[in-house]
């Protein structure tokens, strides 16, 4: 392992941002070669003075950037690609409000809610004059105020087809708290938890920092494989399965009934939990969840990040009963206890119909940004479902993603390649996400996408980086 110590002076910005932004200058200038193992986590965090969660967050962004990667059981190292000279910057919104030559980050899955923001100060002035203040800003019970969890079982049974009590609903601080505390109520560190191949960045690096050992499993153009599924059951024993079964992250698969009927039955056999993320499942109402069909076996994680307002912060579990007490007690020993105010303004938008108008008015957007997409974009290249809020764009020969990234950052649009999901060691196509709700109106993601369509076009830019 490299004794590496970034200098942070004089670097404006989030300071995990900072941390990547130092770590990709030392790659650019040879003091990080090819293949060095980079600190721990906990390593860094010690050295330069900062929490463990920064530095993750600073190795996530380097990853997403292409510039490292991980390998369960080994470490985290620098990766064969450089980051492409002069890099764009990546900060957002654009210095001065100018967006005519801005950068189109399309990076992340983060819509926006303008429904929400024109509601929420009355809504928190309604808050304020209900006298519910004491009950609020206390402690609170670890699973959430009971009303709270009445209003979110109510919702879930309207948005996401999940029918449970509310006895069942367990509230956490987002959704990524939320799978903290599911595989932290099923494994150990060490443990095995199976993931699709290509997965979400948060589990990897909530793998990677609690110390479960996560094992990618095959996937296609429908989901996970059952025949590997089976197999990693019979070889690894695995506590757990992590999926996303509607709007898959990254591909925007949806899986079918009849597939997600084979993976309980295998479930089963193994006698493995599955832990489903439905954190889109309000995009694609006529999809069954995993948790209709096997509630007994099955954690059910989600959030109204993606429906509602991501600042919030307001994540749920549905456990069954005989896992309930578990996930509780790692509630509390993680945080003791959502809070109150955020399940309140939820609780209210849902109470008073608000949640609904803001769900149809998102779904109205995301299904315009994907016509707008695949308007154009290259049909053969454009995968996913046609409702999600991002897509997986499959590249042609002769690119790499490495370099399609690099060409695409220097025509002003970001996006992120297919090596940041991979699981471990798995080989990861030639791909790369576009998170398509992520651009501050249609016009400005159809100049990211026009962008990206002439990148496409110009096969010649593929072959530039090749002596």
């Amino acid at each position: 392992m490299t004794n590496w110590t970034p200098s942070l002076e004089g670097r404006p910005g989030p300071l995990y941002r900072v941390i990547a932004d130092a770590l990709a200058d030392d790659i650019a200038d040879g003091t990080l070669p090819v293949g060095s193992r980079l600190p721990t986590h906990r390593d860094l965090a010690f050295r330069l003075g900062v929490t463990v969660g920064t530095v993750t967050r600073a190795y996530a962004e380097a990853e997403k950037r292409g510039l490292i990667g991980g390998e369960v059981g080994r470490g985290t190292f620098v990766q064969g690609q450089r980051p492409p000279p002069a890099p764009l910057p990546i900060t957002w919104p654009p210095a001065g409000g100018n967006t005519a030559d801005a950068v189109v980050n399309m990076t992340t899955v983060h819509p926006e809610h303008a429904v929400a923001v024109q509601t929420f100060g009355q809504t928190l002035i309604d808050i304020a004059a209900s006298g519910r203040a004491a009950t609020l800003i206390g402690y609170g019970p670890h699973a959430g105020l009971p009303e709270h969890r009445a209003a979110i079982a109510a919702w879930l049974e309207r948005q996401h087809r999940v029918r449970t009590g509310p006895d069942s609903v367990l509230l956490t601080n987002g959704a990524q708290n939320a799978l903290a505390v599911a595989f932290g109520a099923v494994a150990r560190p060490g443990d095995v938890i199976l993931a699709e191949r290509l997965t979400n960045i948060g589990t990897k690096a909530l793998a990677a920092t609690q110390g479960y050992h996560l094992e990618g499993v095959p996937i296609d153009e429908h989901g996970l494989v059952p025949a590997a599924f089976d197999s990693a059951c019979r070889r690894l024993g695995p506590k757990a399965a992590y999926l996303v079964p509607t709007l898959q992250n990254p591909t925007a698969v949806v899986m079918p009934t009849a597939r997600r009927r084979e993976i309980i039955e295998i479930a089963r056999r193994y006698g493995v939990v599955l832990i489903e993320d439905d954190v889109f499942g309000f995009m694609v109402p006529d999809a069954e969840p995993i948790h209709g069909m096997a509630p007994d076996i099955t954690l059910y994680v989600s959030s109204v990040s993606k429906s509602l307002a991501a600042g919030l912060r307001l994540g749920f579990i549905v456990a069954p009963p005989e896992l309930r007490s578990r996930a509780e007690a790692t509630i509390r020993a993680l945080q003791y206890s959502a809070p109150a105010l955020p399940a309140e303004v939820a609780a209210r938008w849902i109470q008073d119909g608000t949640a609904d108008r803001i769900v149809a008015t998102q779904r109205e957007e995301d299904l315009a940004r994907q016509r707008l997409a695949r308007s154009i974009l290259p049909a053969d290249a454009v995968c996913g479902h046609p409702a999600a809020q991002h897509l997986w764009l499959v590249l042609p020969e002769p690119w790499r993603r490495e370099d399609f990234i690099a060409e695409a950052r220097r025509r002003g649009v970001i996006v992120t390649g297919a090596d940041a999901f991979a699981v471990g060691r798995a080989s990861a196509p030639h791909a790369v996400r576009l998170g398509l709700c992520m651009p501050r109106g249609r016009d400005e993601a159809a100049r990211g996408l026009r962008a990206l369509a002439d990148a496409l076009d110009a096969p010649a830019a593929a072959m530039l980086s090749i002596v």
